[in-house]
């Protein structure tokens, strides 16, 4: 039965038909409005008449940009939350979306048209406001430029495209999985607006990226969720109390993530208690900060009150969803709002980094050095809060859970801390030699310990299994990703070895360095990909969580010793190249120290080569480990068995010999 032949939901209690939405939404619609245009007054961003002389858009352009962009945030949220709801919050019995969800998916597939619409309405007002011409004089020269020289221009067509296919594809889906999985990408759409404005302007690229970034996603699922659930409770469905409270463990995570990131991102715009009080931008912060710590007791009455009554949800989430709309209009004039300190990169190095030049390093500034790393502060402070939450959820149910990957998972994470934020990752981006020891310990170190701390087998037995007979749940849906097809391709023997070793390859011997380390996408990108093939890589060698794919140890260890010498090799090139790589970025920063870029290539590669011993003793000593373990578990089994059957196998055996010795007599 397809999404479009299912009859009226039958989890809907009986009573009255609910009232028409149509009342809800203009007061929503009128509240972001409202709060758009008041902050944005307040802020001094609304739009003005430019100077005799000047060229001007007009007040039409200058409103017609923030209105669009804030329709395009709602209808993303409106996506993200109904997809959520369909997938994760409401209950099921099988492995389809039904009654409820179904129409919570035709919801979100209306919104993607919606987000499609909206943001390529802000496409052509932003082309408008960047070449100060009214819409009516727009031509084809002007509408191409935006995306041609305007990294602005090239994300709102990205977010445009990752709309449409929402749209598109969620016509035809309605399986749980899937519809958590396009749930996920809809998150992934709204990267390309954290990589622009003033999170790519000001300094501190990659930590007021990737933090913009994680709000952003913590605002879709909070609020998205609360919006759909709102719905939920019009319609009067039975599942509307078991999706609470699902939705309030999510909403506390949320909220949690939505407040580290916004104090990070509005810390690198205000960098001082002058600048956050002196400043309209600062004020405004200090408007949604107000707002979010309103949202923030809605969050608590709700989980002390609502949750344990099992009642009045609908009417207090109508309050703290229009408090959350009126804050994303804030948000919206904030994004409108010049930040206090202007333009703080004065170089073209600092300009490429994001922050000035560091002094020349010494060995004291490698081991005690900060660098505000996005990448870093996501991976390292996500990582360590979900894998001591998922403890703690084993403990609060009375099981254990081993010491050693505790201490492995940490030694993971200190080793990824000091990699992107500590000494060396300030230095991996202005050396090479630092950007190659970095590589290294991300791609060949810090995922040892990684996988040897088990994080799928701690998921697995803290995530929430099944609420009903049939229910799709969230270890369901891991549970399925690991003994998939894509994870049985992933993990064939042959496949991590050519990743982890073609990738550095491709990467380093050809244009692609030098075009990723001029932006804050490709040092994510970067960086998130030494960690992930690395780990893929390791997993199959040494991992101790489920896999599709089982390897013995002696395939495994010969696997290791085939593998680690090309990247032997790859040190022997990287030491023996006449032309720097990515020769024209290391010049455009002109650093003041280290200025012979092939001695520090040399110095990079022969560091490479020389701690590349290093993996192979961590796996080695881990596998050795591993086969001991192995051997015991199955001499215990062997011994249990012969306790239940009093050496029946053993007898057999000498049965057997005692006849063939009969026999040959």
């Amino acid at each position: 039965m397809t999404a479009t032949e299912v009859e009226k939901p039958a989890d809907q209690k009986p009573g009255p038909a609910p009232a028409g939405p149509g009342l809800a939404v203009a007061v929503g619609a009128t509240t972001a409005f409202t709060a758009l245009v008041v902050t944005m007054v307040v802020g001094g961003s609304a739009p003005e008449p430019a100077a005799v002389g000047l060229p001007d858009p007009g007040p039409f352009v200058g409103w017609l940009v923030p209105v669009a962009s804030l329709v395009a945030d709602v209808a993303g949220i409106a996506v993200v939350g109904f997809l959520v709801a369909a997938a994760v919050l409401l209950p099921s019995s099988g492995d389809d979306a039904q009654g409820l969800a179904v129409d919570a998916v035709r919801i979100a597939r209306r919104a993607a048209w919606a987000w499609v619409v909206a943001t390529v309405v802000l496409y052509f007002a932003t082309a408008a406001d960047l070449f100060a011409v009214p819409l009516t004089q727009l031509d084809w020269n002007v509408v191409t430029a935006v995306t041609r020289d305007s990294e602005i221009g090239r994300s709102i067509l990205l977010q445009a495209a990752g709309a449409l296919v929402l749209a598109v594809v969620l016509r035809w889906t309605n399986g749980v999985r899937a519809l958590a999985g396009w749930g996920a990408f809809a998150l992934v759409v709204m990267l390309p607006a954290a990589l622009t404005g003033h999170a790519a302007s000001g300094g501190s690229h990659s930590l007021a990226s990737i933090s913009l970034y994680l709000h952003l996603t913590g605002v879709a699922v909070w609020v998205g969720g609360l919006v759909a659930l709102g719905w939920v409770a019009r319609r009067g469905s039975r599942r509307l109390e078991a999706a609470v409270v699902r939705y309030s463990t999510v909403a506390l995570w949320c909220f949690v993530v939505v407040g580290i990131s916004g104090v990070l991102n509005a810390s690198v715009r205000a960098t001082s208690i002058e600048e956050l009080t002196g400043s309209a931008y600062g004020r405004v912060v200090m408007i949604k900060a107000l707002a979010f710590v309103v949202l923030g007791a809605f969050g608590w009455w709700q989980r002390r009150r609502i949750v344990a009554a099992g009642s009045g949800f609908a009417r207090l989430a109508s309050t703290e969803l229009l408090v959350m709309l009126g804050t994303i209009g804030i948000a919206v004039a904030l994004s409108r709002t010049p930040p206090p300190a202007g333009e703080v990169l004065l170089t073209p190095a600092e300009d490429l980094l994001g922050s000035p030049m560091p002094p020349a390093p010494t060995l004291e500034r490698f081991l005690t050095s900060f660098y505000p790393s996005g990448v870093g502060l996501a991976v390292v402070g996500l990582g360590t809060a979900l894998y001591v939450a998922g403890i703690l959820v084993l403990r609060r149910r009375g099981d254990s859970w081993p010491v050693g990957r505790t201490i492995a998972w940490v030694l993971g994470m200190v080793v990824v801390s000091w990699a992107t934020m500590g000494g060396l990752g300030t230095y991996s981006h202005v050396m090479f030699s630092a950007h190659m020891v970095s590589h290294m310990l991300l791609s060949m170190v810090a995922p040892i310990f990684l996988v040897l701390g088990a994080p799928v087998t701690l998921a697995l037995r803290a995530l929430p299994g099944p609420r009903q007979p049939g229910e799709v749940s969230p270890r369901g849906m891991l549970t399925a990703a690991v003994h998939s097809r894509v994870a049985s391709f992933l993990t064939h023997p042959i496949v991590g070895p050519v990743l982890f070793i073609g990738s550095l390859y491709a990467l380093y011997f050809t244009p692609l360095f030098d075009r990723l380390m001029r932006s804050v996408l490709g040092h994510v990108g970067m960086e998130l990909h030494f960690l992930a093939v690395g780990m893929l890589f390791y997993y199959v060698i040494i991992g101790v969580d489920p896999s599709p794919r089982k390897l013995v140890p002696l395939a495994r260890f010969g696997l290791l010793l085939v593998t680690l010498p090309f990247h032997a090799f790859f040190s022997i090139a990287i030491m023996s190249a006449t032309v720097p790589t990515g020769e024209s970025y290391w010049q455009a920063l002109d650093r003041p120290f280290q200025t012979d870029l092939l001695a520090d290539q040399y110095l990079g590669g022969s560091i490479s080569w020389a701690l590349g011993e290093v993996p192979l003793l961590i796996v080695m000593l881990a596998l050795l480990v591993q086969w001991a373990r192995s051997d015991w578990r199955e001499q215990k089994r062997i011994d249990r068995a012969a306790d239940r059957d009093d050496d029946a196998e053993l007898k057999a055996y000498n049965e057997r010999f005692k006849a063939l010795h009969d026999r040959d007599r």
